[in-house]
């Protein structure tokens, strides 16, 4: 026997030996670590559920809504864009031509994310709304995402950017009439500081809100409502501190427009000028019955009336609506050739306005219509060589005084499974200024709206 066969064998000794006594020695399982499956959280009603490892109760939800719709567009000069008409009426300025309607689709997608849990302090919420809308006016091209709304809640205090306490539902109940077009003043979001107190069905509500003005003071909202058995009601008041510096910034004083008719300036009889600032003050109320006609109906009354000019007293849905999704009442043009050059911010705001709606369901099928009418402030406005008081060419601005306006609004819609519904509306607004026979708009839309 060789050197070489000892060490050999010596080795296979070895394994041998180990390998016995590692068969005789207990073997460790590891315990797979315990799944954590969702689990439903119904403190907060349907579609909560608990963030695994919290106690954060979490709601994804929102829609995908396509619209097709169309209007007569008879405040705008030009519709498509099919080309210009130079100087057809010896004034000096260019103008559009094309058809005198526009028919578009427009695509939404809407997400909304809703984190709730309870504390010592009560309800502690966070909400994102993210939100894109495409249209016609951009080709059909897909549209970036925006956040809607970002705010925070605890218990009754609220901290954020969403809808003005001026719109929301703070207390239960807010304002605009029951069609889509719902004639709601002042209907804009805001980053806010609010607080709400419950008793006995009343609420009360309290904000501050910044108005963009860039000075230390806010604007200041307070709301009374009450929710029962037989509907709601409520009444508000707002203090607007800087009107003049918002509405400036709205065209009323040196932006030409394309608006209803022509190309003119437009201002108002309330501010001079020369004021650095004009404070305002709005109220606003209404009422809500419920059943009170029909079983599963709404009547719904409100009116606004405002001491001057404020943007809480802004009815888009009469002044500012365009098929592009734009404000067609604002377009500006070139100073010297009236050529239009881009999208202008046109918005009037009504001194009072008055409106009431019926909604009534029947099973799958419901239906809504509704109607306002109101009053502008005193403007000026001159025409391109057109005065409207006296029909004869002029250059300069005139008083036309206040102008009434009145809108109607009515719709059938019907639920054809659980989350997907069909709504048609059509609505017509008139506007009339003295000397204007463009001041009037039929709309429509046909609309499919999948929830979840």
């Amino acid at each position: 026997m060789n050197i070489k066969s000892l060490l050999l064998g010596s080795a296979a000794a070895l394994v041998a030996v180990s390998g016995a006594r590692a068969a005789d020695a207990p073997v460790t399982m590891v315990e797979p670590e315990p799944v954590e499956y969702v689990r439903v959280c119904d403190v907060y009603g349907t579609g909560f559920f608990y963030i695994p490892g919290t106690e954060t109760c979490l709601k994804i939800g929102g829609y995908v809504r396509v619209r097709f719709q169309g209007n007569d567009r008879q405040y705008n000069g030009d519709i498509d864009n099919e080309g210009f008409a130079i100087d057809d009426n010896g004034d000096g300025f260019t103008r559009n031509s094309g058809d005198d309607y526009n028919i578009g689709v427009r695509t939404r997608a809407r997400l909304d994310f809703d984190a709730r849990e309870e504390t010592e302090l009560g309800t502690l919420r966070a909400k994102i709304r993210l939100e894109a809308t495409n249209n016609p006016s951009t080709g059909n091209s897909s549209a970036a995402y925006a956040a809607e709304e970002a705010y925070l809640q605890l218990g009754g205090l609220t901290v954020g950017y969403l809808d003005s306490a001026w719109t929301a539902d703070d207390g239960g109940i807010s304002d605009g009439l029951l069609t889509d077009t719902d004639w709601a003043a002042g209907d804009f979001q805001a980053n806010r500081i609010s607080y709400t107190a419950a008793f006995s069905g009343f609420s009360g509500t309290v904000s501050v809100e910044d108005d963009g003005s860039g000075d230390f003071i806010p604007d200041v909202i307070a709301k009374l409502s009450y929710k029962g058995g037989f509907g709601g009601a409520y009444i508000m008041g707002v203090y607007d501190e800087d009107s003049f510096d918002y509405v400036n910034t709205l065209s009323y004083f040196g932006r030409r427009g394309d608006g209803i008719y022509g190309n003119y300036f437009v201002g108002t009889d309330e501010f001079n000028g020369d004021d650095g600032a004009d404070g305002a003050f709005v109220v606003k109320g209404g009422v809500q019955l419920e059943n009170l006609i029909l079983a599963d109906s709404i009547l719904k009354v409100e009116g606004h009336w405002a001491s001057d000019p404020s943007r809480y007293a802004l009815v888009g849905n009469v002044f500012t609506y365009s098929n592009g999704g734009g404000n067609n009442l604002g377009r500006t043009v070139d100073p010297t050739t009236g050529i239009i050059t881009g999208n202008g911010s046109f918005a009037v705001p009504s001194q009072w306005q008055v409106g009431a709606a019926y909604q009534q369901t029947f099973g799958k099928l419901f239906a809504a219509v509704s109607g306002v009418y109101g009053e502008t402030f005193d403007l000026s406005g001159t025409f391109n060589g057109f005065d409207f008081n006296t029909g004869l060419g002029v250059v300069e601005a005139a008083d036309i005084s206040s102008v009434n306006y009145f809108g109607v609004a009515g719709n059938v819609g019907y639920q054809v499974t659980k989350n997907f519904s069909v709504l048609g509306e059509v609505s017509y607004v008139n506007f009339d200024i003295p000397g204007s026979d463009r001041d009037n708009q039929t709309r429509g839309f046909l609309e499919f709206k999948r929830t979840f």
